[in-house]
């Protein structure tokens, strides 16, 4: 973690994409001063797959580039060294980037806290503590560290060629100019920032309901995303309205319940959670970053709730079954979910846990 005399800070992805991008374009533009190291840690494939053109013109242009990520084969990219992260491996939940010139240096290292913040999709709200700078002292610093943890997964010339990196920039000193021009970069972020967040608060919130469209823009089925980072609970929910309910209270009270029933659905969820209509009586609700006691825990709130609206619709007694899931994989198994909630409809089993390649389970 950079050395800056302060504590991490919280950072959004969205932050982490800016910084990044600026320490990519500053080590593009300082590769002529002398030998570049970068090292980056993209976490999952579809990340990386994401800047690929931008690290083949980095790869180009620099003494040694190291990729590093978690799970998939690392990149054949001409000059780099890839490196294959495990699960287990405290890595792999970082997203580290390190440039280093003689005359340069820059370094971003965060780490995933597996948590979200309100945003407009489940990658741009995602969080991590870590920090950035612009010097070069602590970007050595992070190589240091990087090279240390990576040993003995780099081939022997890309060892050398990184210690001899190391070792041109300890012979300098570090330019007084440092603190000032991070300064100004750091200035910039925060006014970027600032000025996202006022687009964000102008934004309507959506409440209630959300559509099936708008639940993958959100999920990030319609942008990049990738398996292995977030827990995202799923809880399906299936309401069975009483036959002929229609018929017997007329169209406006069926409004009235429905309106009820949504409430009800709705009322245990947090500002970061979704909820969609799946089917007229088939509801999915999304809950970021929780764990199956506490994925089970609002399932049961939800199905009190719904028996409670029998205090104000005494005739009309619903059936109410779920199924829980909580998974990191992408894209969302929903459709295993609704299969484990007609089971469970099926099998009259109130709550059905959803084990990832398992048949459901029920629980009362």
């Amino acid at each position: 973690m950079l050395h800056n005399g302060t504590g991490p800070e919280r950072l959004t992805k969205r932050h982490l994409v800016a910084v990044s991008h600026a320490i990519e374009r500053a080590a593009l533009a300082t590769a002529e001063d002398g030998p570049l190291l970068v090292i980056a840690l993209f976490q999952r494939m579809p990340y990386f797959a994401r800047e690929r053109a931008r690290y083949q013109r980095i790869a180009a242009g620099a003494a040694v580039t190291v990729v590093g990520l978690v799970g998939d084969a690392p990149p054949e990219l001409p000059g780099a060294y890839g490196v294959l992260l495990g699960d287990a491996d405290e890595l792999a939940r970082e997203w580290s980037l390190v440039a280093l010139t003689p005359r340069f240096g820059a370094a971003l290292v965060a780490r995933d806290r597996r948590e979200v913040e309100v945003a407009a999709t489940l990658e741009a709200g995602r969080l991590f503590d870590g920090r950035w700078g612009f010097r070069r002292d602590e970007a050595l610093h992070e190589a240091l560290r990087l090279r240390t943890r990576l040993a003995d997964r780099l081939p022997g010339p890309a060892l050398r060629t990184i210690d001899e990196v190391l070792g041109r920039v300890r012979e300098l000193p570090s330019t007084p100019g440092e603190s000032r021009a991070e300064a100004a970069i750091r200035l910039l972020a925060e006014r970027a920032g600032r000025a996202a967040t006022a687009r964000r608060a102008e934004e309507p919130a959506e409440a209630g309901l959300v559509d099936e469209p708008a639940l993958r823009r959100w999920t990030g089925l319609d942008g990049v995303t990738a398996s292995g980072t977030l827990p995202v609970a799923l809880i399906g929910v299936r309401v069975a309205e009483p036959a002929g309910t229609p018929e017997r209270f007329g169209r406006r009270s069926a409004a009235r319940e429905a309106q009820a029933v949504i409430g009800a659905l709705t009322a245990p969820l947090r500002p970061v959670d979704r909820a969609v209509r799946l089917a007229p009586d088939e509801y999915l609700l999304v809950l970021p970053s929780v764990t199956e006691e506490e994925a089970l825990a609002t399932a049961g709130r939800v199905r009190a709730s719904l028996a409670g609206l029998a205090r104000s619709y005494p005739f009309v007694a619903f059936a109410v079954h779920a199924a829980v899931t909580v998974t990191d994989r992408r894209p969302l198994p929903v459709a295993d979910v609704r299969h484990a909630v007609r089971w469970a409809a099926r099998e009259d089993v109130p709550v059905a846990t959803l084990a990832r390649g398992h048949a459901p389970a029920g629980r009362r």
